[in-house]
């Protein structure tokens, strides 16, 4: 199985930013935990700070590389239309996740524009929201067998 875990804005400040909030590790440290643990899938990451190239990579986790997609889109979650129709255009299935419960934050942040079109939501449990995602997928390809 390939994953491809996509993180949006401000992810890359994980070890440092609002530690109370996102924890005190760095996304590049737990990934490579997630690499060790769950050393049967092909796992890679993607982030950007950009729309675009979040959108650009989603296009291209389409062309038959992934079986499917982790997507952290941050703060475009409840602004982005346009990462909304890329998760809608492309024949795979996206898992949502966020590190924070965003039920729990600002109201704002109630509002995902992305959760319709994915196979799940996973929100609240720190960075293990992102295994719980592999897990996600790992449990429906054993449901399929």
């Amino acid at each position: 199985m390939r994953l491809l875990i996509v993180n949006g804005p401000n992810l890359n400040l994980l070890g440092t930013r609002e530690t109370d909030i996102y924890g005190s590790k760095t996304f590049e440290d737990y990934f490579v935990e997630l690499q060790f643990k769950f050393s049967e899938v092909e796992l890679a990451q993607f982030q950007s700070n950009t729309e675009g190239e979040i959108i650009d990579q989603l296009h291209q986790a389409h062309d038959g590389k992934f079986d499917g997609v982790i997507l952290n889109a941050g703060g475009y979650t409840h602004t982005s239309v346009a990462i909304a129709d890329a998760v809608a255009g492309i024949d795979l299935p996206v898992v949502e996740v966020h590190i924070s419960n965003v039920m729990d934050r600002e109201e704002f942040r109630h509002t995902s524009y992305i959760s319709k079109y994915c196979v799940g939501t996973i929100s609240g449990f720190g960075l293990e929201s992102y295994l719980l995602g592999i897990q996600s997928f790992l449990n429906d390809s054993k449901d399929k067998d």
